[in-house]
């Protein structure tokens, strides 16, 4: 029998063996394989595509065997309008490709993969409260990611930020005391650099109104850097923001009620009217509720369109739950 020091050493030795295999079993056990169901109808039932400003191209119904898949607060593709980075709200990045059928339509998913994000410390937090990713944006090698309940705007590198701390931290301005719990930062995205905020990260809370009933929102960087306002219409709450070609902000809303059920909205905001102690407002594209093929619509990207047109992909939050779906719809903007 080895003696006791030595037994100590051995037990203490396979416990690391066992922690680093475990580790690496996780790290390795990453891909999530997808099966989608497509559909070309955005009223089921109804050949009809035309939708308020919006033309309905396809959509995706998807589920996965790793029960990771889901919960995704917010997405962005890259230049090639295929490949995409997004964040769960559970603390992790799922990147993959989209897939499109002979007509250019929505059709699948692949090469999906999904890795737990880290913070500052380099540490995978214990608790969702601590990494609660809302929002995503990329700019010139750095994936920047908003969180709320610990609210902050963090940036990380791109390529890398899978295995990646934060490199920094951006001041988002808003007062602390003002953003709620579980309605803070629920949007970050980077404008044009050609355009008045020449590429800067623009922010907008989710729940998180002032005296007036608007909700907060600032530019954090350039020439225009300060907060502004954008006017809430009850009930519908901000999710996510993409930037159009020409610099103007869509903004993607959502509305929930237990009589109601869960409604979704997009509106145009005018880029020029984004500066400091502005209060913004615009057109609305297109409004939907559940007599459409919607879910609890999280997440906005633009993209390049075939047919040379800005293109718009959502994608839903199913929050891990058997009574929601996860979707991605495409629309073609008509104007």
């Amino acid at each position: 029998m080895l003696p006791k020091h030595a037994r100590l050493r051995a037990h203490v030795l396979a416990a690391i063996f066992v922690a680093v295999a475990a580790q690496s079993l996780r790290a390795a056990d990453v891909d999530a394989p997808i099966e989608a169901r497509a559909f070309h109808e955005f009223k089921a039932g109804n050949p009809e595509t035309k939708f308020g400003a919006l033309e309905f191209v396809g959509g995706l119904e998807y589920t996965s065997g790793n029960d990771l898949v889901g919960a995704v607060s917010s997405i962005r593709f890259r230049p090639d309008g295929r490949n995409f980075v997004a964040v769960l709200d559970t603390g992790h990045w799922m990147t993959g490709s989209i897939e499109r059928d002979g007509q250019g339509r929505l059709s699948g998913m692949q090469d999906v993969r999904i890795m737990p994000m880290v913070d500052a410390s380099g540490r995978e937090p214990r608790s969702k409260g601590d990494i609660d990713a809302e929002g995503v944006t990329l700019r010139n090698g750095e994936a920047i990611v908003s969180f709320e309940r610990r609210h902050r705007v963090d940036i990380y590198p791109d390529p890398g930020f899978e295995t990646s701390r934060p490199r920094r931290t951006l001041d988002f301005l808003i007062p602390r005391r003002e953003l709620r719990a579980n309605g803070g930062l629920e949007t970050v995205v980077a404008a044009p650099k050609e355009g008045p905020l020449q590429g800067a990260i623009v922010v907008a809370a989710e729940k998180s109104v002032d005296a007036d009933g608007n909700f907060y929102a600032a530019i954090l960087e350039g020439p225009r850097k300060g907060q502004f306002k954008v006017q809430r219409h009850h009930p519908f709450d901000i999710t996510d923001g993409a930037f159009l070609p020409d610099g103007d902000l869509v903004l993607l809303e959502r509305s929930f009620s237990l009589l109601g059920g869960v409604g979704m909205r997009i509106r145009r905001i005018d880029g020029d009217s984004l500066k400091p102690g502005a209060l913004v407002d615009g057109e609305m594209l297109i409004e939907a509720d559940l007599g459409q093929q919607i879910d609890n619509m999280e997440g906005i990207d633009v993209v390049a369109g075939a047919d040379g047109v800005p293109h718009l992909i959502i994608v839903s939050d199913d929050n891990h739950s058997i009574f929601q779906r996860n979707l991605m719809l495409e629309f073609r903007l008509n104007r």
